[in-house]
């Protein structure tokens, strides 16, 4: 929660500039989007370090978006559940394009992780949906949204500049699709503690 705060500080200063500019939260939430899936597009063509870089621009503008709602008293459930549906489309966007471009490569074992990767962040954020419309808590475990697409941006951007070559690719992917089920299940868990029969 006080790493949160931090955030927040740090882009509050943003967030007003993008108020005086008039710019709804809405609209930053799918201009972060459309840079995510750009960042994607970038990555299965073999632009790693760059893709992965306009991929983790487009995450730093979902977290202004929900300063900005805030700062401008314009929270709403649709701007709620825009920002919730974008953030998978982002996130898809990012391991498609990473499978698409270990595809082409030829290692069909990481775009096997890559799917296992993927379905595990969907599964987190449905937990998640379901645990809070039954009233319930349904954040927790290793890996939230934030901390996967930091490693996924690192890992990838890094692996596409020759830091970590081979391996760092390889256990970017694979330490993702481990941590992000674990992830699936801590939360699983948590919510099946919750429920009442």
């Amino acid at each position: 929660m006080r790493a949160r705060r931090r955030v927040s500080r740090a882009f509050d200063p943003i967030a007003r500039v993008l108020a005086r500019l008039g710019l709804s939260p809405s609209a930053v939430t799918l201009l972060g989007v459309a840079i995510a899936v750009g960042g994607g597009v970038l990555i299965g063509l073999g632009y790693l370090p760059w893709g992965a870089a306009v991929a983790g621009f487009g995450a730093t503008l979902d977290v202004l978006d929900g300063i900005l709602a805030r700062l401008t008293r314009r929270e709403t459930r649709r701007g709620a559940f825009l920002d919730s549906f974008t953030d998978r489309v982002g996130e898809v966007a990012m391991w498609t394009g990473l499978g698409y471009y270990l595809a082409v490569e030829g290692r069909a074992l990481l775009v096997t992780l890559c799917l296992v990767a993927a379905s595990g962040s969907l599964l987190i954020s449905l937990i998640r949906a379901r645990a809070e419309a039954e009233g319930m808590q349904g954040k927790g475990g290793l890996m939230g949204r934030a901390e996967r697409i930091l490693v996924f941006c690192w890992g990838v951007g890094l692996a596409g500049a020759g830091v970590g070559d081979p391996w760092l690719l390889p256990w970017t992917v694979g330490v993702l699709a481990v941590l992000t089920w674990l992830t699936v299940l801590q939360r699983f868990i948590n919510t099946w503690a919750q429920l009442k029969a």
